[in-house]
């Protein structure tokens, strides 16, 4: 089942014809994703992979029922391809491009809340629901449908972390990149109330890392809400020196605020077990694979 993206959801690519769109769109249509069409202005009346190609998102959302957007348009750009996809009624928009200006992820973000779209990204790896769609760039094989879910700052982190899991025998239900750039869409907040209400997901896993106080927000929802699944954290970026950015543009300690061992202590004085590193997260991850729930009689609540 998971949460935002399943074997029905029908996506249309934005920036499909680029290097970028056609490449990830063939891999997407591999894992089995419900791509529908793709947009590029000028474009229209070709097909990529077989998939036809249209000038405006609205012909998609009108003649498909798209109901989700991918976005593989450059920076300068790919603010005008989320409005419009919001425009066009699209209620999933994922955005994969890094460097969008902080002034239009903000305008985004504030036409997203109005229309009730929920936005990844930007800056993110995307996300997959294993066994169902894949709306990303991350390597499918490494994923595995099971009961973990994943809300991740990193998307190198979310790949190495989901792959251990793997080979340990704990799939997950869904698992997405918040996306590393100052002003996002999704929050962990807004990961720890969709993983609660999905049947399928029994854990999560919350991959954070320096900068912000995204971690602390979560940290306290868990402690106010008393969160009913167990949750393991791990926070990237310990030996970050202050006032230089590490990787993310979002990933940066400013003074005392947003420091790895603040983001670590507030996990803990939640009751969440913070993993020292990412190979560890596995061993506290206390659910049953499928095998062991069959045979022991046990249900999917942890």
């Amino acid at each position: 089942m998971g949460i935002i993206v399943d074997r029905n959801t029908r996506v249309v690519v934005q920036g499909i014809t680029g290097a970028q769109g056609n490449f990830h769109t063939r891999l997407m249509l591999d894992f089995g994703t419900q791509i529908v069409a793709g947009v590029t202005p000028g474009k229209g009346g070709v097909k990529i992979h077989g998939v036809p190609v249209y000038d405006t998102v609205e012909e998609v959302v009108l003649k498909h029922r798209a109901n989700a957007s991918i976005i593989f348009v450059p920076a300068p750009f790919a603010a005008d391809a989320a409005h419009e996809a919001m425009e066009a009624g699209i209620k999933v928009v994922v955005v994969i491009t890094e460097h969008i200006p902080i002034r239009d992820s903000i305008q985004i973000m504030a036409h997203a809340k109005q229309r009730g779209v929920t936005v990844i990204g930007p800056n993110t790896p995307g996300i997959i629901t294993p066994g169902e769609s894949k709306l990303g760039i991350m390597p499918a094989h490494i994923f595995k449908q099971g009961g973990v879910g994943i809300a991740s700052r990193s998307g190198t982190l979310t790949y190495e972390i989901a792959a251990e899991l793997t080979k340990r025998g704990l799939g997950q239900s869904t698992c997405f990149g918040l996306g590393g750039d100052p002003i996002v869409g999704l929050n962990f907040v807004d990961a720890l109330k969709m993983f609660e209400k999905d049947i399928q997901t029994n854990a999560v896993v919350l991959i954070g890392e320096i900068g912000g106080d995204v971690e602390e927000q979560a940290a306290e929802y868990i402690a106010t809400m008393k969160y009913p699944k167990n949750v393991v954290a791990f926070v990237a970026g310990r030996t970050a020196p202050p006032g230089k950015r590490m990787g993310h543009a979002g990933a940066i300690v400013m003074g005392k605020a947003g420091t790895a061992e603040s983001k670590i202590a507030a996990f803990r004085n939640a009751g969440v077990k913070v993993a020292e590193k990412p190979s560890d997260i596995a061993n506290f991850l206390h659910v049953y694979t499928p095998k062991a729930r069959k045979l022991e009689g046990e249900g999917t609540r942890t």
